[in-house]
């Protein structure tokens, strides 16, 4: 699933959440996604796209009046830890391996008014080589694991677009829609992707289907109550609270085996 909106400066900017066969395990990451500088000896290509595109700030005590500053602390929550491998962290994400300068992690010199100053891997937005060497521009890759990374996305949906209004008027003259359409912040990009109905948010398809209850060679349930619910010849418990029931385990109690479950009996939602 994706979802794109637009920048000042009028480029399309995707947000995508990608969903893999297989499990991705901590010591697998590393082959997919990279946080450090490369070499630039043995990859000078990819060394000039990391050290030009995936550099956060300098922010912090190298540069306090950063955008990315608030409260005295990064926003973004840079600069990283530096760890000699890729481990997984007590929130469930990983921590990605960003080597030390002692420990042969590579440096950088930026430019931070007007001085030059040196950086390592702390600073390096994680991204995946492959990727980095097919669009040669900033593409942010991260190992997902948890539910919000579906509501991150989803937000964008229903955001709205960049406006800018200033006028003024009487106390009740108030029209939303002229505010709407003349304060609405629209690019040439952006205009031409409407235009051609290009996808601007794209969910995976789910199948659903009406929720019955209903055992083999029983009627289905019609009547829903705060304490029990009616199922064929039994009783299934209702929670109280929440007047929902959990299927799985009153199931398997009216049934011989989970096998026997089939799509007229446990439909697919």
């Amino acid at each position: 699933m994706y979802s794109v909106e637009w920048q000042k400066r009028g480029l399309p900017h995707a947000h995508i959440l990608i969903w893999l066969l297989n499990k991705l395990h901590s010591n697998e990451v590393n082959d997919i996604i990279s946080a450090k500088i490369p070499d630039p000896v043995t990859d000078p290509h990819l060394h000039d796209i990391v050290t030009t595109q995936m550099v956060h700030g300098p922010c912090g005590a190298l540069n306090p009046l950063s955008p990315c500053m608030a409260d005295g602390k990064c926003t973004k929550r840079y600069p990283r830890p530096l760890v000699a491998e890729t481990v997984t962290g007590n929130d469930g994400y990983p921590v990605y391996r960003r080597r030390s300068k002692e420990d042969n992690g590579r440096t950088i010199k930026v430019k931070v008014q007007n001085q030059e100053i040196e950086i390592g891997n702390e600073f390096i937005v994680p991204y995946c080589p492959l990727l980095s060497r097919i669009f040669e521009t900033h593409a942010n890759v991260e190992s997902c694991h948890s539910a919000k990374s579906i509501k991150y996305l989803c937000k964008y949906v229903p955001k709205g677009c960049d406006m800018a209004v200033f006028g003024i008027a009487s106390e009740n003259a108030n029209d939303e829609i002229s505010n709407f359409q003349m304060g609405r912040y629209v690019g040439t990009n952006e205009a031409l992707w409407r235009l051609l109905s290009f996808q601007i948010p794209k969910y995976p398809t789910v199948v659903t289907t009406n929720m019955r209850v209903q055992l083999q060679n029983d009627q289905s349930a019609a009547q829903f109550s705060k304490q029990l619910l009616a199922v064929g010849n039994g009783k299934v418990p209702v929670d109280a609270t929440s007047g929902l029931i959990t299927l799985t385990n009153d199931f398997c109690r009216f049934v011989d085996s989970q096998l026997a479950l089939n799509e007229n009996v446990f439909p697919k939602h």
